[in-house]
């Protein structure tokens, strides 16, 4: 069909501005053939002019902030009062890693301010959320059988009641729009990871009974102004995204194409929303990222500079070396100088940007957990240059060499691939004997699942069989449990300091909490612990720092006993007793 300039200026222009719905061209072409032409020339010449949809452009020219913030809040074609929640009910289902974790948090702020309430229980909600993961397939099928079965609660819904709309939010919104709009029809509102700014009118537009869909990616989105609402106000722990995206292209790795080019979020952003969360007694907060440590903020004059990315010593990437921008190491400095009583983590990383200031800020930061995440992915070169990772696997066992020579104490998690394109039995007992030689205190591993778009699915072939695949993983994951064993074996008797998380979920007489390395640690709940920072007593309760003597320890976690309350700050003056074998 030909379009008229006007359309197709319309058409290219209106996902950008916000004006957007599956359903409205055929909606306009049905009423065109009711009234026959003349009634449709009476509504269109009341509607909005094309003035109105080059609003937001005209407020750009114009130069002025104010102007430019005020035409992107206004969508003259839909009432103003149609944007606000007026308190519909949102229930929210998170699946997959820490970034959505953060992205619900983000999207609810959102919705909070235009006058939704948050739910958490399903029957009572008006809207049903599920931020959703593209990582693997098996992730992506968890959430095709979630809304098979939200689907048939929507049919079960009283006439009586507000029609009941789902959407999808985060990367599989992206990945498969298509299939989730017009072959099973399943949502009404599909949401990108650079969307949710745009939730309420999205929704608004869902009332209509049409499917509303924003999924396009930002090249400047980071929600810096949007402070994140935390859907667990007492929890002691949170996360704090810092940058978007990633640029690495890894074969294997749909994330750049699901959530596009890296950007960093500003400082000055970073640091309030931390400074925040101290305020309201948040004990550790993780920095996110999908590559988190190539952090590089240019928001301000004075971050700009000629000096270049220092990358560790033999590594590469596809990408040029950036120049300029106030880099992860400086961030990493300001917000451990926050709160001297908060711990201070950093997930994910990649291997390849962890230049010796990092490293040197670690040892010497008693907030700064000694624990670090390095994505391995195979033990065998041949298969990391066809995943396009940038190192070898002597490379990699260099830069542990040279960690561990930094920080001794540190402990090390990794990500595995079992099954990789083209992976043989010697590959994968190159990957077993790297578990056996690195020895990690927490281990990510799974079987390879390929993904559409990816360099993988284009050029590689998936040629290694499911139970094949299933064996290599099996076996890895037995490796991994008895290296992870031998280390915690080797902290029974020591004392190790523990952020308490909260009641134990296997039993409601023992508490929960973490390490600084990150290890789980177990314990029972004693009324009155001597407080070694006041000189009193006081029950346990999430929040508290506690020195806990370990009795026993498993592949997954440590036993112990607590001995006393205590602070971040006045434990890093303390020696804690046999730090133990950390391999």
């Amino acid at each position: 069909m030909l379009l008229r300039p006007s359309e197709r200026w319309l058409q290219a222009h209106s996902s950008r501005y916000g004006y957007c719905s599956v359903s409205s061209s055929h909606a306009v072409s049905n009423e065109h053939r009711k009234t026959g032409g003349s009634g449709f020339s009476s509504k269109l010449a009341a509607g909005p002019s094309f003035r109105d949809f080059v609003k937001n452009v005209a407020a750009g020219e114009k130069g002025s902030p104010d102007l430019q913030e005020e035409a992107e809040e206004t969508h003259p074609y839909l009432p103003e009062d149609s944007q606000i929640g007026t308190g519909r009910k949102v229930y929210f289902e998170t699946y997959g890693c820490q970034m959505n974790v953060n992205d619900t948090e983000i999207a609810w702020s959102i919705l909070q301010k235009k006058g939704y309430l948050r739910t958490s229980d399903l029957a009572q909600a008006d809207v049903i959320l599920l931020v959703t993961c593209s990582v693997r397939e098996k992730a992506e099928q968890t959430i095709w059988n979630r809304l098979q079965q939200l689907t048939a609660l929507k049919r079960r819904r009283p006439r009586s009641q507000t029609p009941l709309k789902i959407g999808i939010l985060g990367c599989m919104a992206e990945r498969l729009k298509k299939q989730l709009l017009e072959r099973e029809k399943l949502v009404d509102v599909l949401a990108g990871p650079d969307a949710y700014r745009d939730l309420p009118r999205l929704l608004s537009v869902s009332e209509s009974g049409q499917q509303a869909i924003n999924v396009l990616l930002s090249l400047e989105e980071t929600y810096a102004d949007v402070m994140p609402v935390q859907l667990h106000p007492q929890g002691r722990a949170a996360f704090v995204s810092i940058m978007r995206g990633c640029d690495n292209m890894c074969s294997y790795c749909i994330v750049p194409f699901t959530r596009g080019r890296e950007r960093s979020r500003p400082l000055a952003s970073i640091l309030q929303e931390v400074r925040m969360l101290s305020d309201q007694g948040v004990k550790e907060v993780t920095l996110l990222g999908q590559n988190v440590n190539s952090y590089r903020d240019t928001s301000e004059v004075q971050f700009c500079s000629s000096e270049p990315t220092h990358m560790s010593r033999g590594f590469s990437s596809l990408y040029r070396d950036r120049k300029g921008g106030l880099r992860f190491s400086e961030l990493l400095e300001r917000v451990s100088r926050i709160d001297p009583d908060m711990r201070v983590r950093f997930t994910s990383p990649h291997p390849k940007d962890f230049p010796d200031e990092v490293l040197q800020l670690i040892q010497e930061r008693h907030n700064i957990c000694k624990q670090i995440h390095l994505p391995a992915q195979s033990g065998s070169t041949r298969i990391l240059q066809a995943m396009r990772r940038g190192y070898t696997r002597e490379a990699y066992l260099e830069l542990v060499d040279h960690i561990r020579s930094v920080i001794p104490e540190v402990s090390l998690s990794s990500d595995f691939i079992a099954g990789f394109c083209g992976e043989t039995e010697e590959d994968h007992l190159q990957t077993v004997s790297l578990l056996r030689e690195v020895r990690y205190n927490v281990g990510f591993l799974f079987a390879y699942s390929v993904r559409k778009k990816t360099h993988a699915y284009h050029r590689l072939q998936d040629d290694v069989p499911g139970e094949v695949k299933q064996r290599r993983l099996e076996e890895l994951i037995r490796v991994f449990r008895e290296e992870a064993a031998s280390l915690n074996l080797g902290l029974v008797g020591s004392t190790q300091l523990v952020l308490v998380e909260g009641v134990s979920k296997r039993s409601a007489v023992e508490l929960s909490g973490r390490n600084d390395t990150n290890v789980k640690v177990i314990f029972p709940n004693l009324e009155d612990p001597t407080d070694c920072a006041s000189g009193g007593t006081a029950g346990i309760k999430p929040g508290d720092y506690v020195r806990v003597k370990v009795t026993s320890a498993s592949s997954q976690s440590l036993r112990g006993v607590p001995l006393s309350l205590t602070t971040l700050k006045a434990a890093s003056g303390c020696t804690l007793q046999g730090s133990g074998d950390t391999g």
